[in-house]
């Protein structure tokens, strides 16, 4: 009596069992495979997102937006003509070429626009056909002579990959064994450096508009890819060689772009450097991954650790070390005056860093102009104020190509 029962009594309806060893193996055969899908596509898809991004940096393309011509207008003495706006250089102010299969014309400055399309005055050239796909540029459309009206060659330069076409420029004055080297930027073509070809041609100094590796027409490279100056200056040096070899002295190297850091790399690392009398950078892009930080963190939003990865990724897929792409970390040995030209309102060059590059120039003795051009976007300081790029070039070369 009194004592407790000899079976405990049963829990009550409802209460919790412990997990049976059967159930969790069931669970771990399902959260296990998902976490490591789940894994495997975030990786898989940051891979992806950062190989096309570098695609866009370091894959050639030389593609070409078209726009249509919907209206020639008499205007006054002269003519306007409408065409539709679906890039923005169409909608950039100043003076811009108009191209076309079998034609090519100048236009100035917007008269007017309206949603989808603008105005704008026809200088010089053709007139386009209503309904013709034409490319709005800063670049003139065509050859040296065609174009500018000036006699040229078509040369070709030696170098380790092969001979790549360049349009030779000749002319004739006290410093003509004095050469000016035009090197474009990225994807570009030999004819964007020429809008400055007439001042150094007044000036009597031969130039040279040359293509590089992965250029329409130049080898490509053994990996296919844009080094963005890493190897690119190799050919540069060929070019320096090719006109030492035709009778020039010293050269001046005309960057645009990309151009700019190519010419840079260059100096830094030929050679041949020391044949340098001075350089002209137009929006050149100084360090690349303030480019790569400033386009694709700035400009599309992406967030920093996505802009790190993609740095990365282009480097793993050419082997260039992008960060000693750098003209302010590391500037060349060889410091011969520049002339740097820089739209405010660039969109893949930013303004700042160019004004951080002159300001460095101070503490490295490096003799840097610098010169601003208001609302100007990336390379097109010539097209937003022609006559005064045309001056501050004139001055430049004029000052520092007298032999001492």
């Amino acid at each position: 009596m009194g004592s407790e029962p000899d079976h405990p009594e049963p829990e009550p309806a409802g209460a919790s069992e412990p997990a049976r060893p059967g159930m969790r193996r069931r669970w771990l055969r399902i959260v296990i495979p998902s976490a490591a899908a789940l894994v495997v596509l975030l990786v898989g898809g940051t891979f992806w997102v950062s190989w096309w991004a570098s695609s866009q940096q370091i894959v050639p393309d030389h593609g070409q937006h078209l726009e249509t011509v919907l209206a020639v207008k008499d205007a006054g003495a002269g003519k306007d003509v409408v065409v539709t706006a679906n890039t923005k250089t169409a909608r950039h102010r100043g003076t811009y070429w108009l191209s076309w299969d079998g034609g090519w014309a100048l236009m100035g400055d917007i008269v007017s626009q309206t949603a989808d399309s603008v105005e704008r005055r026809l200088l010089d050239g053709a007139l386009p056909t209503i309904g013709a796909g034409v490319y709005v540029g800063g670049a003139m459309p065509s050859d040296p002579k065609t174009t500018l009206g000036l006699d040229y060659s078509e040369v070709m330069v030696p170098t380790e990959l092969g001979p790549a076409p360049a349009w030779y420029v000749p002319a004739t004055g006290p410093d003509d064994s004095t050469w000016v080297i035009g090197v474009h930027g990225q994807n570009g073509r030999r004819k964007a450096v020429m809008p400055i070809a007439p001042v150094v041609h007044r000036l009597g100094l031969p130039m040279l508009a040359i293509t590089y590796r992965n250029d329409e027409g130049a080898p490509a490279s053994p990996d296919g890819l844009l080094h963005l100056g890493g190897s690119e200056w190799q050919d540069v040096e060929s070019a320096v060689r090719f006109a030492q070899e035709h009778g020039a002295r010293r050269v001046v190297l005309l960057g645009e772009s990309n151009g700019g850091q190519i010419v840079g790399q260059f100096l830094a690392r030929s050679p041949l450097a020391g044949m340098t009398a001075s350089i002209v950078l137009d929006a050149p892009t100084t360090s690349m991954l303030a480019v790569s930080a400033y386009v694709g963190g700035e400009q599309y939003g992406a967030p920093r650790f996505a802009v790190h990865l993609t740095d990365a990724m282009m480097g793993w897929r050419t082997g260039v070390d992008f960060e000693h792409l750098d003209l302010i970390k590391y500037p060349p040995a060889v410091k011969p005056p520049a002339l740097v030209l820089q739209g405010d309102a660039d969109t893949e060059a930013p303004a700042q860093m160019n004004r951080d590059f002159a300001e460095a120039g101070k503490t490295t003795g490096w003799q840097i102009q610098y010169e601003e051009f208001p609302g100007a976007d990336h390379v097109e300081s010539w097209n937003s104020d022609r006559q005064r790029y045309e001056n501050l070039v004139a001055d430049f070369l004029t000052r520092t190509i007298h032999t001492p």
